[in-house]
């Protein structure tokens, strides 16, 4: 149980993919204009991530090393495709505003990174635990991003939500503030440099507080650089 909580730990908090080891930040800066559009997203990434890592994780040691990287990244693929066709079939509507960002999730540092430094070398149950978390880790990222983005650009929470659920969710959209005539830079991509600086700092503030002996040690260069 020891080695289940380390991986929830650093998947959610002390390796986060989004605010610590700045991996996918493609998709955290492209698709954070909403809290829809980031954990949708962020959910499909961390399914494909624990998808990819069981799938990896029972057939490591038939994979000889000179081609393991192709054929991690042809099953990363295959998964991306299953779940791009769904989401096409079933949420059309959040398909087409997600566009090009679904594909895309193949080439994300953060899904080959854990086949590779994880899967490669662990049994299944572990693998498919530790893709799932440090995709769910990413999925929170997305959220918080999108969720201030969304309150400063245009006063609302949940915008979208119908995209997900159908025209009768519209009713769960919440307006924070009425009234408000948005604040365009919140939304551009600027918006999402800055939105992603202040989540960064937050988190190494709240370490900082921490006494010494149980502060998270900082990612390894050579972990940040896998990709």
């Amino acid at each position: 149980m020891a080695a289940y909580r380390e991986i929830v730990e650093n998947g959610l908090w002390k390796q986060n993919p989004g605010v610590v080891q700045l991996l996918g930040l493609c998709p955290t800066l492209a698709v954070t204009s909403s809290v829809v559009n980031g954990a949708s997203l962020g959910l499909a990434t961390a399914v494909v991530m624990a998808a990819s890592n069981g799938s990896v994780a029972p057939i490591r040691r038939w994979v000889p090393d000179e081609i393991r990287i192709p054929v991690f990244i042809l099953i990363i693929a295959a998964l991306v495709t299953i779940i791009d066709l769904s989401m096409n079939a079933y949420v059309h509507s959040l398909h087409k505003v997600l566009g090009i960002f679904i594909p895309l999730i193949v080439t994300n540092c953060i899904v080959l990174a854990r086949v590779e430094s994880f899967a490669a070398k662990n049994p299944v149950v572990p693998s498919i635990f530790d893709g799932f978390f440090m995709g769910l880790g990413l999925a929170l990222v997305l959220s918080l991003l999108g969720a201030m983005r969304e309150v400063v650009g245009k006063g609302t929470l949940f915008s979208g939500i119908d995209l997900v659920f159908g025209p009768a969710a519209k009713q769960f959209m919440i307006t924070v503030v009425p009234d408000y005539h948005g604040f365009l830079l919140a939304v551009l991509p600027p918006g999402a440099f800055i939105g992603l600086g202040l989540l960064i700092a937050c988190r190494n503030w709240m370490e900082s507080r921490k006494p010494a002996s149980v502060r998270t040690p900082p990612v390894p260069a050579m972990a940040q650089a896998h990709c």
